[in-house]
């Protein structure tokens, strides 16, 4: 049962490191892909008075067939929109000692990126996955419609 005052929810927008690597467990034959996900952030060094990018890199994990989408459809430099949730866990190294990992669940993943872009990185058409939403987006920020201007302004919101 979950506890109705917490949340574990990821949001990533990043670009992949390496090729997804999927693999089946031996047992149940559950799909598993594991790959890294980079996201930039910008700050200011206030020692040299300039603009400075730090990278953060993320283990993700994507089971059954979202994993398999991602051995498909994913690769090294692409961008994506990531939803997901931390997991951790832990095992034995080979000299006994207990270790930790912390990673990223995925559970809904976008592709980023101009469908042109994608067809030309992937040489071939780009997917329309059901489960993972739609591949595209709007080019420019018109096309997006703006929720006040649908509404009169004088209705309560509901929560």
């Amino acid at each position: 049962m979950r506890d109705i005052n917490s949340l574990n929810k990821v949001t990533l927008i990043g670009r992949l490191g390496r090729n997804p690597e999927l693999r089946y467990l031996p047992q149940s034959e559950r799909a598993l892909a594991r790959f890294t996900l980079a996201t930039n952030e910008r700050y200011f060094n206030p020692s040299t008075n300039e603009s400075d990018i730090r990278v953060e890199w993320h283990r993700i994990v994507a089971w059954g067939k979202l994993g398999e989408f991602c051995e498909k459809y994913l690769n090294q430099g692409k961008q994506i929109y990531l939803e997901g949730k931390l997991r951790t866990r832990s095992w034995q190294d080979r000299e006994g000692n207990k270790r930790y990992s912390t990673e990223v669940e995925a559970q809904n993943i976008i592709l980023l990126g101009r469908k042109d872009d994608m067809e030309r990185q992937e040489g071939k058409t780009s997917p329309t996955p059901s489960s993972s939403g739609p591949p595209d987006f709007p080019d420019e920020k018109s096309s997006i419609p703006d929720i006040e201007s649908e509404t009169d302004g004088d209705e309560e919101v509901p929560f």
